[in-house]
């Protein structure tokens, strides 16, 4: 009596053409799943958003944490003025409230130092990943994102600037005269 395992086909010899569909199966997944990841256009986050993000945080902090500075100096030089009826009182007041307010610079520096090492750890992974799969760069090719650099190029709409970009008083005086 034969058994069942010698009527079912031997699956490791199966028709040459039946390996080769799945294999072109295969390739072709692989092939779409590549343009899908660079339709995601992963290196132009890597390239210019991821670090441009940083540079913003970075200069959020820089500039809340001057802010706070100045505000605690000037509360400061408030305290040291001379003494007058009623005067002293009121400013004194005034002035806790201002330390009090400028609690706010350490904490929201604490949340922006947290997202700036988030996007960090995203950008390694990221170019880790897009080395990994080998993706292109669906930048120079996707419309939309050619329209928003041109629009943005055109407009100068680039928000504010780092304070090594800022152009002087003098250069805006030039630009003027």
């Amino acid at each position: 009596m034969a058994s069942s395992a010698a009527r079912q086909p031997d699956m490791r010899f199966r028709e040459p053409h039946a390996v080769i569909s799945e294999l072109i199966e295969i390739a072709d997944y692989i092939a779409h799943l590549r343009e899908e990841i660079g339709a995601l256009r992963a290196n132009e986050m890597s390239r210019d958003r991821i670090p441009m993000a940083h540079e913003e945080l970075g200069s959020v902090v820089e500039a809340t944490a001057g802010a706070t500075n100045t505000i605690m100096e000037a509360a400061e030089a408030m305290l040291s003025l001379p003494d007058g009826p009623g005067y002293r009182d009121a400013v004194e007041e005034r002035i806790n409230t201002i330390f009090e307010a400028c609690a706010f610079q350490d904490i929201t520096g604490q949340r922006i130092a947290k997202v700036v090492e988030a996007l960090r750890l995203f950008e390694q992974r990221l170019a880790r990943f897009v080395g990994a799969v080998k993706a292109r760069d669906a930048t120079s090719t996707d419309p939309a994102e050619l329209a928003r650099r041109a629009r943005a190029e055109n407009l100068l709409l680039n928000g504010p600037q780092a304070v090594e970009e800022t152009p002087s008083q003098n250069d805006i005086d030039a630009l003027f005269a």
